[in-house]
């Protein structure tokens, strides 16, 4: 490690072999807190090249307990997190509004590490008990039309790091990886990136892949649609930069999308809205994303009728259901 770090020091680069086995030496034990600590600030002082998010999204993949159910059309709705704006759990709601339109959505999460509330916190909160178990997951995606991956019960490196995000408080190359490493493999991804940047490294990657995507960044800094300015969105067709007014709402405020400053506060704005009780201004940004999901399954589809579906599927209560099928059985 102290060859990396000098290494890091003189602003040198990794290829993605290098890449890989850094990530797999961390996940497997071979490097201790503190330098594995010293490794990722250090590294989140430069930007990342496509070569090492590569090697670090293949190394991450191959470690991971897969899933393999390529029987479903899944569509996974995941950010990166890390643009600090502490929002309301947009995605995760958007993930219930889009199994409730009758998709089958394997939703990606882990607890807030740059953030108060991550997926994984709102959903413990809620009832659901994280597995790893196949057969429980396959029951959800069948009844629930939705199974949530708990990211440290398939990723053995999150077992090491995750004390050490903790710890750190801030976004990390980690972050990048978490929509890369979806041990499902989802056919469909809709991913949230916290950059432009990163959204062109990512388009990189997903366009030497087989999958369907859309990547999603609001151009003030949001990791999804916030309703707040311009967005872009890079999928298979091209690249496209919306306004707000554009797809026919009026923009949006950051004080709309806050997120609470606890657990429980995220978990009862989350339960208010998927009950049908949110603001028109959650709705309209749960709704944009979950329509812009909807149409990474259907490009063919316009925005319109993609709103549409997932209009009903949170207005007649479709979402609650799936949310009740899989916190209560």
């Amino acid at each position: 490690m102290k060859e990396i770090l000098a290494h890091l020091f003189e602003y040198k680069t990794f290829t993605k072999e290098e890449a890989y086995a850094i990530l797999t030496n961390i996940a497997t034990g071979s490097y201790d807190t503190h330098q594995i600590a010293a490794f990722m600030t250090t590294y989140g002082m430069r930007s990342i090249r496509v070569e090492e998010l590569s090697g670090f999204r293949d190394a991450m993949y191959d470690l991971c307990n897969k899933l393999n159910f390529s029987n479903y059309d899944l569509i996974d709705l995941c950010g990166t997190g890390g643009d600090g704006k502490n929002t309301f759990n947009i995605s995760t709601l958007a993930s219930f509004v889009v199994a409730g339109a009758g998709y089958h959505v394997a939703k990606h999460g882990n607890v807030g590490v740059s953030s108060g509330c991550g997926s994984s916190n709102v959903m413990e909160y809620l009832g659901y008990t994280f597995t790893n178990d196949r057969d429980i997951l396959h029951r959800q995606l069948d009844e629930a039309r939705i199974c949530f991956l708990h990211a440290p019960l398939f990723h053995p490196a999150m077992k090491t790091v995750g004390p050490i995000r903790r710890a750190l408080g801030v976004k990390t190359f980690f972050n990048m990886l978490g929509p890369l490493t979806n041990p499902a493999n989802p056919k469909f991804q809709a991913v949230g990136v916290f950059s432009l940047e990163l959204a062109r490294l990512y388009n990189y990657l997903y366009q030497g892949t087989n999958k369907q995507y859309s990547i999603i960044h609001t151009l003030d800094g949001y990791d999804e649609i916030s309703l707040t300015g311009d967005f872009k969105i890079i999928n298979n067709q091209g690249e496209k930069i919306y306004g707000v007014e554009e797809i026919g709402f009026t923009p949006l405020h950051a004080n709309d999308l806050a997120g609470g400053n606890s657990v429980e506060e995220a978990a009862r704005i989350f339960s208010k809205i998927i009950n049908g009780d949110g603001s028109d201004q959650q709705n309209h940004v749960v709704l944009t994303n979950a329509a812009f999901a909807i149409k990474t399954i259907h490009p063919e589809k316009t925005f319109g009728d993609c709103y549409y579906e997932a209009e009903s599927s949170l207005l007649e209560k479709k979402a609650l259901y799936c949310l009740k099928k899989l916190t209560h059985g």
